[in-house]
């Protein structure tokens, strides 16, 4: 924005500070909220697209379901609305850093840090998807990095206002859009919760090997890949990724929506059993498919193909190339597997034979069963018989420390020196997020919406103070302090000044009184005055409230003067004359003096 224009001002209560980025239909802005004097993110639509009402219309429904969503990993929806002819969402302002920036200048990310980011991204499309909203547009400039690594993903449901077919044919509105398309997108066809894991997939794809896995000069060339093309292996590209996390990205990337991850719960169970070293679902699915077509996967490959990318190209034959090649190459696959399989059946033989002593080698006996028995207990009863034992963790709700299970299963031929892995049960990862901040100097009502949305609980404890009653005076913890989700948060409010006594004022005159009910906070009242034989004139006999009584602050007290003491008849009298004289008030100068008798 230019410094030497008016700030622009949305309802009269966004004020723009400055562009934070541009995107294919809305700009969106720092800003600044004056009703809760705080800074926001404001984005605001394009002209062209604010002057189509069925486009507005269905903004307007989706911006209300995406305002629905409160979860740690979910930018909050906190207004939108309309002002002269321009329609804005007003967001949670995010202190971080876009996928894409990150992408741009790191290249790529380690396999570890992409199914951490992966994880809470998945997190945030789950808790969508119970609720109704489908994000339709997952892509790394929709995910936001703070600087303390959370992860907080935008836009939802805002992608479905477009019409996606109509928006293909813009090569520079969508471009980014289109290289994360679900194929079931690209053909214009309903989409489901599904459709957001493939696009999940892309951006993994993207963040281990510095590339999308589909290029092309235009929206709809990358989108027909989508359809048709099998994309590269993760590991051609980048080597270093591991087979495990291969797997994960080529199954939430399978063309039929059947073969992808069921839910993004499914999925994020997933990242989350990788980051653990745990086996992950998506190697022992692509094993159950490929038995399902008839082919069995022995050693974890096939003719140097593991099972999730064998899976992928059997999906991609079905829509390519000659019948008479594929049925040859059929023929070719299947004669390697049965030679494979003829002897694996001959080493399976003789390690048989081994096993039961008639080759040679240690005897085989029943291993013990140790499910159920606490990690140390299992260990020690295996090692005394010979046994190597390794452990591993398992998230599980049972007690922490128990065996869940072995490997091999209890009862199982072994011999002494095999390794038995053992299962062990970890309590579920607790995800940490941050407080929020601007839950202080603040109503209280405010910072329970604030905290509500960041997915944590809260109590509130008053205490006098000079402040607003009402304002949030502190937090515990403070805001930017880690801790658990769902875990409490105390705010102190204040709940005004405290009372005060009222001093006393009996015998002091009008400007002394006045005096001490300043230093006490206090005002002066009515004033009102009457005889005293106790007190001069002026001086106060009396206040009300009286002396010591507990007022608020900025109370007023009545005081009442003395006028001195009340006035006296005094009577003479003679034979010829009675003479009456009064003694006057102390308002009046005049003097009466009672005349001599005379004998």
């Amino acid at each position: 924005m230019d410094p030497t224009q008016t700030p622009r001002v949305f309802s009269e209560r966004y004020e723009l500070n400055h562009l934070i980025a541009r995107g294919g239909m809305a700009e969106v802005y720092r800003a600044h909220d004056r009703l809760l004097d705080r800074p926001v993110a404001l984005k605001v639509l394009f002209p062209e697209l604010s002057i189509d009402r069925s486009f507005v219309e269905r903004f307007r429904r989706e911006a209300q379901a995406a305002a629905n969503l409160s979860h740690p990993n979910i930018v909050p929806v906190f207004d939108w609305g309309e002002d002269t002819g321009t329609y804005f969402i007003v967001m949670e302002f995010i202190d971080g850093r876009p996928l894409s920036s990150i992408l741009k200048s790191a290249g790529t990310l380690s396999a570890e840090r992409t199914a951490e980011i992966g994880a809470h991204v998945a997190a945030a499309l789950g808790f969508a998807h119970k609720h109704g909203v489908i994000h339709r547009d997952v892509k790394p400039g929709n995910v936001l990095i703070t600087d303390d690594s959370q992860v907080k993903v935008t836009d939802f449901g805002i992608a479905r206002a477009i019409n996606t077919e109509e928006s293909l044919t813009q090569t520079g509105a969508v471009m980014g859009t289109a290289t994360y398309f679900s194929p079931e997108q690209a053909e214009g066809i309903g989409v489901d919760a599904r459709s957001d894991i493939y696009s999940l997939g892309v951006v993994l794809f993207e963040m281990v090997t510095g590339r999308p896995p589909f290029l092309g000069d235009t929206p709809v060339a990358v989108a027909s890949k989508h359809v048709r093309d099998h994309p590269p292996a993760p590991r051609e590209l980048n080597p270093s990724i591991s087979p495990t996390f291969e797997a994960i990205i080529l199954k939430a990337m399978a063309k039929d929506p059947a073969h992808r991850y069921a839910t993004a719960e499914d999925m994020r169970a997933d990242l989350l059993r990788f980051s653990e070293g745990h086996p992950v679902l998506a190697v022992s699915d692509a094993t159950a498919m490929l038995a399902a077509a008839g082919v069995t996967q022995t050693l974890g490959a096939v003719g140097g193909m593991d099972a999730t990318r064998a899976v992928a190209a059997t999906e991609s034959a079905g829509d390519e190339g000659d019948p008479e090649e594929s049925s040859s190459n059929r023929t070719r696959t299947y004669a390697i597997v049965l030679a494979v399989l003829l002897v694996l059946l001959a080493l399976a033989g003789y390690l048989l034979a081994r096993n039961l002593g008639y080759l040679g080698g240690s005897p085989s006996f029943n291993m013990p069963t140790v499910t159920g028995q606490p990690v140390n207990q299992a260990t020690n009863t295996l090692r005394a018989d010979g046994l190597v034992v390794r452990a591993s963790n398992q998230v599980s709700s049972q007690t922490p420390g128990l065996v869940l299970s072995t490997d091999p299963a209890g009862n199982s031929l072994v011999k002494k020196g095999d390794t038995v892995t053992l299962k062990v049960a970890v309590p579920p990862p607790v995800l940490k997020v941050s407080v929020p901040q601007g839950i202080t100097d603040t109503t209280v009502a405010n910072a329970e919406s604030i905290l509500q949305g960041a997915g944590l609980q809260f109590t509130v404890a008053y205490k006098t103070n000079n402040a607003p009653k009402g304002t949030v005076l502190s937090s515990d913890p403070a805001s930017g302090s880690k801790v658990n989700q769902g875990s409490s948060v105390t705010l102190t409010a204040s709940s005004g000044p405290a009372n005060v006594s009222v001093p006393s004022l009996i015998g002091q005159n009008q400007p002394q009184a006045g005096a001490l009910l300043g230093q006490a906070g206090l005002n002066v009242g009515n004033v009102s005055s009457q005889p005293s034989t106790q007190y001069a004139a002026g001086l106060i006999i009396a206040s009300n409230p009286g002396t010591g009584a507990s007022v608020a602050p900025g109370s007023s007290v009545d005081i009442v003067v003395s006028q001195g003491p009340p006035p006296t008849t005094t009577t003479t009298t003679s034979s010829t004359t009675t003479t009456s004289t009064t003694t006057p008030t102390s308002s009046s100068s005049t003097t009466a003096t009672a005349p001599h008798l005379k004998h």
